[in-house]
């Protein structure tokens, strides 16, 4: 489990294509100062498994169902990703609960900057659409955020400095592709209702 707050911005160092997936190595100085084997670590929202930890870079196996329905396919030597390790029982949940489990992709439709935070508008794929309500959170690249506008095909968000400066939002530009995580809340609640 992870809460969104991103750690650090991590640099792909190596994809190498693996039998229908890949390995991916990346950049991380931060997730990886107590790293090992077996653990945890989301890249781009997408709950990743270290296979070897060397020096600064740890790298992991992305199976083709993860390639598919995330963005990670599309990531390039160079490219910079967003990293959180899973939370400890001891800490403070300082976003909102996310799995990792990344429920699809959209595209970023228009960026609108202001004095003190830029705006966000992102499409709203269709399976996903219930489960987006204004004020409620959502992960956008493993990004906890709060839905500040929703209609029947986009939503939008608000970024402070801070999530600009720290992750991989800062440098999105309109058409690039962002992994989705809908608060897994909500997908329970539906269960529930629907059951009855």
């Amino acid at each position: 489990m992870f809460t969104g707050i991103i750690e650090e911005k991590g640099e792909v160092v190596a994809i190498d294509q693996a039998g229908g997936g890949a390995l991916l190595s990346v950049r991380g100085p931060v997730v990886t100062s107590d790293a090992k084997h077996g653990d945890s670590i989301a890249v781009n929202g997408v709950c990743l498994t270290v296979v070897e930890v060397k020096d600064d870079v740890f790298t992991v196996d992305v199976i083709r169902e993860s390639l598919d329905r995330s963005s990670l396919g599309g990531l390039d030597q160079g490219s910079s990703v967003n990293l959180e390790r899973a939370v400890r029982a001891d800490q403070r949940l300082g976003g909102h609960i996310v799995q990792g489990h990344v429920d699809g992709t959209a595209v970023l439709l228009s960026r609108d900057p202001g004095e003190n935070w830029d705006d966000l508008r992102f499409t709203l794929p269709g399976p996903i659409s219930p489960y987006v309500a204004e004020k409620g959170s959502i992960a956008i690249d493993g990004i906890s955020l709060t839905v500040t506008t929703v209609d029947d095909d986009s939503f939008g968000v608000s970024l402070i400095p801070t999530t600009l400066k720290l992750t991989t939002m800062g440098e999105r530009q309109v058409g690039d592709v962002v992994n989705i995580e809908v608060d897994v809340i909500a997908k329970y609640v539906e269960r529930l209702v629907v059951r009855q």
